[in-house]
Parts: structure tokens; C-alpha cells; sequence
């Protein structure tokens, strides 16, 4: 791997899951207790806002109780110190990979700590309860929403993470299910373009057979194991 210069890195819910944040889908298909259907899509918050909203306030006041794991802290580094490209894409909506420090970082699927008007797309940093019917500060409508991509909805940035997979040399996917496009499909763009593949993940995903190598066991173990690795083969 000493021809590796270009990195793009995917995490999942497992990576957060070892923080204590839920992951995306738990016992029986439900998120958090609830059905998909019931608070990510754009036909939940038009059908009960009272509920979509008090979903996402309640993740939101839960970051309080959670700190970022050894595995944001390593990424982190490697953000910090790694000499060529470097995207971490998240498909997280939490913040612990900023806490960790990590500045390199693409957040895919939105962030709970953001704000969108449905009317005129601002967006901005968000704190605190999202009562159904704020105002937006830019144009006075009455259509804040949390900054989600619900299902059905473009991810961010799609643009700026296919340039990345193009020129990646190592793709690495942690704490995934492989079960969510469009970001199942990175590993096959990233591999089509010539990059090694990467699994960690607690168990193989549903996408395990595109990888080069999978490596199993929990993301506060394995990635800064990886991360150590891939440094010390770069600086030889």
C-alpha cells in the first residue's frame, strides 16, 4: 500500500453506535421505535410535523450524552496529519466526528445540528428544540425543517464525492451496512477506478463481496489499528 495518496472513507451507524447513538435500524426494521416511513420521509413531515420534529429534537439533545470514540479521534489524526486527499463521508447525521477534530469531512445524509428552510433553502447552525412552524431568518417563512436528507431526497454534495472516489487510490468503508444507496455503491466506483477496498465492520456488510478485504470486529478497535498502519507505510 505504499502507493496510496488519495483516500476517500465512509462511516456508518456502527461507528457512532460504540458512542451509544442508536443505530439507523434496529430490532424489527424500526428506527429508534419508529417506523422509517414515520419520520425520514418528506410525506411523514407533511402528514405529522408535531412528530417529525420531536424525533429529531430528541436526537438532538441526546448528542449531549455522547462523546466521539476512538475510532473518530484516529480518523481525526489521519485528517490531521495525511499528506495526500483526504474525505471522510459520513452517512451520519451526528456531530462526533467534528468533535474528535476532524475538518476533512463531507456529511452526506445532513446534520441534526442544522437547520433548512423548506422554502428558500437556507440553512444554518441549529440548537434546541425545532417547534413545527419557525421562521426562517432569511425570508420569514414559516417552513424550518430539520437539514435531513429523508428518504427520497438527493444526498449532499453526490458531485464532490464522485470526483473523490475517482481519484481514490484506497477506498475504506467503516461501520456500514452496505444496505443504503446511493453510498452501497461506493465501493464499486471507487474499485472501477482502479482504488483498493476496505471493509471494517462489526460483521460482513450486504455489499462484502465488492471489497478487497474485509476486516471484522468493533470500529474503536480496528480503525485506529488501520489508521496506524496506513500511516506508518506513508512515511516510509
Amino acid at each position: 500500500m505504499t502507493d496510496i495518496r488519495n483516500i476517500v472513507v465512509l462511516t456508518g451507524a456502527g461507528i457512532s453506535a460504540e458512542s451509544g447513538i442508536a443505530t439507523f435500524r434496529g430490532p424489527g426494521g424500526l428506527w429508534e421505535g419508529h417506523r422509517v416511513e414515520d419520520v425520514c420521509t418528506p410525506q411523514a413531515l407533511a402528514r405529522d410535523p408535531e412528530l417529525v420534529h420531536r424525533f429529531y429534537d430528541l436526537r438532538r439533545a441526546a448528542l449531549a450524552g455522547v462523546e466521539p470514540n476512538a475510532a473518530h479521534r484516529a480518523l481525526a489524526r489521519l485528517g490531521a496529519d495525511w499528506p495526500g486527499e483526504l474525505l471522510i463521508v459520513t452517512q451520519n447525521v451526528d456531530d462526533l466526528h467534528e468533535r474528535a477534530g476532524a475538518k476533512r469531512l463531507l456529511h452526506m445524509h445532513g446534520e441534526l445540528k442544522s437547520a433548512l428552510c423548506a422554502a428558500c433553502e437556507d440553512r444554518r447552525a441549529w440548537e434546541g428544540d425545532m417547534p413545527p412552524g419557525t421562521v426562517c431568518a432569511a425570508c420569514g417563512a414559516p417552513a424550518v425543517r430539520p437539514d435531513i436528507v429523508f428518504f427520497g431526497e438527493m444526498p449532499y454534495a453526490m458531485d464532490v464525492i464522485e470526483r473523490a472516489l475517482a481519484r481514490a487510490d484506497l477506498f475504506v468503508s467503516i461501520g456500514t451496512s452496505g444496505a443504503v444507496y446511493p453510498a452501497a455503491g461506493f465501493v464499486q466506483t471507487a474499485k472501477y477506478h482502479g482504488a483498493r477496498t476496505l471493509e471494517l465492520n462489526l460483521e460482513r456488510s450486504e455489499g462484502s463481496a465488492w471489497f478487497h478485504e474485509s476486516r471484522l470486529g468493533p470500529a474503536g478497535v480496528l480503525v485506529p489499528e488501520w489508521v496506524e498502519s496506513v500511516q506508518a507505510e506513508a512515511s516510509h
